[in-house]
């Protein structure tokens, strides 16, 4: 596969494209690959408009894609700009000859007696069946209609509380969970607010918890022992809320942060 058509003069190509939205991201080419587990050399080719490391045009929209929610892009109009400048290249498929097209429909069905003969043997052996099983005293027919007393108390009535409202408590990210987090551990909930963000968080061990990106409108709370790190790509889009307390924007619009939260801090530590 050779290297892509040059870019229309109103939007940058599929790789720029890609490699401007890494930069802006506050990401490098490695941790792009570390996130991905795409290889640094694919990266670079693409990010360079050259697809022929992908091998084949599917395995190329699957590195778009995954690279462009990696830096916090949408990766559809990427894939379709993909798809207009290089698989619209591709010669069509050949046609099969008009003489053999002409032999097939000239040959005649053949009748498939043994589909018949199945199809009558089953319906025989159904219609057996259901007058076997209606055939039987108005005595059986109330025994199988009534209600099996172990079915009716088998399932036994299951009651919420009234707090839970369903929901799994490990998993709730609401303001109120953060006010009570338990003395001595460090809670931190991050929100879109604004726009989309590229977020990585670890523990205290240098356990990574999440490497994605933030879509407006999304959340995502940690907790641990020890210490929460960021690292927030787009610091303006998105809102901290550490040990229960508001710290409002982790930063400015494009600015990427680097930040670390223990259990005694509202502030950065």
């Amino acid at each position: 596969m050779s290297v892509g058509n040059s870019p229309s003069e109103d939007r940058p190509s599929v790789g720029h494209a890609l490699a401007q939205a890494r930069i802006a991201a506050g990401l490098s080419i490695d941790e792009v690959s570390i996130s991905t587990r795409v290889r640094v050399p694919i990266v670079q080719s693409i990010e360079q408009d050259d697809f022929s490391r992908c091998g084949g045009d599917v395995y190329a929209r699957g590195h778009i894609r995954t690279l462009a929610r990696a830096v916090g892009v949408d990766p559809e109009p990427l894939v379709e700009q993909y798809v207009a400048e290089h698989i619209g290249e591709e010669a069509p498929a050949p046609v099969a000859p008009l003489y053999e097209a002409q032999k097939i429909r000239s040959e005649p069905r053949r009748a498939n007696w043994t589909a018949a003969m199945v199809a009558a043997i089953v319906a025989v052996v159904g219609f057996v069946g259901f007058t076997v099983f209606t055939g039987g005293s108005g005595g059986d027919k109330t025994a199988a209609n009534s209600p099996s007393p172990s079915a009716t108390t088998s399932a036994p009535a299951v009651t919420q509380s009234p707090q839970s409202n369903g929901a799994d408590p490990k998993t709730d990210p609401t303001d109120s969970a953060i006010a009570a987090a338990p003395p001595g551990k460090v809670t931190v909930k991050i929100s879109a607010e604004s726009g989309t963000s590229w977020v990585q968080a670890s523990d205290g061990n240098g356990k990574q918890l999440f490497q994605k990106s933030l879509k407006k409108g999304e959340s995502q709370t940690f907790t641990d022992d020890k210490k929460i790190k960021l690292v927030v790509g787009n610091a303006g889009a998105v809102k901290l809320f550490v040990n229960g307390k508001d710290l409002g924007a982790a930063g400015a619009d494009g600015q990427v942060v680097r930040l670390t939260y223990t259990p005694g801090d509202p502030t950065q530590g």
